[in-house]
């Protein structure tokens, strides 16, 4: 079995991880630059190699991007459901702000509400809720 653990390269990986833990709750829980390695460069030695959050109950990986220049792609989305609607459209609110919104966060035909937005990051996320029997 393997579990999925996103990894988001950034040209600002603190910031990026900051907005997240402030949009979704949660926490940093490690970072690593580059100047811990034994042979860093000075101009490298700030830049993020590996750090570690959890937002929204989920666990993140981020790196700032080194190797040239860093293209926002549109090949995947980072789907979101929560347990209450109240969670969900507080982190769609948070998520959006300074981004855009793809698609509003409202009912859906399949009976969720369902919102999809890129972050001002440039990274898509689909934000859902769905009540389950005997809730409305």
């Amino acid at each position: 079995m393997a579990k999925l653990t996103p990894y988001i390269f950034s040209e600002d990986s603190r910031a990026q991880a900051e907005f997240y833990t402030q949009a979704l709750g949660g926490e940093i829980l490690s970072v690593m630059t580059h100047g811990q390695l034994p042979d860093a460069s000075q101009n490298m030695k700030d830049k993020v190699m590996h750090l570690s959050l959890v937002a929204g109950g989920v666990t993140f990986y981020m790196t700032d991007f080194v190797f040239g220049q860093l293209v926002p792609g549109n090949g995947i989305n980072l789907s979101l459901e929560f347990e209450t609607e109240a969670e969900a459209r507080e982190a769609f609110d948070k998520l959006a702000d300074g981004g855009v919104v793809r698609h509003p966060f409202s009912p859906a035909f399949w009976g969720a509400l369902f919102g999809q937005l890129e972050d001002k990051y440039g990274v898509s996320w689909m934000i859902s809720y769905e009540p389950k029997a005997g809730q409305a």
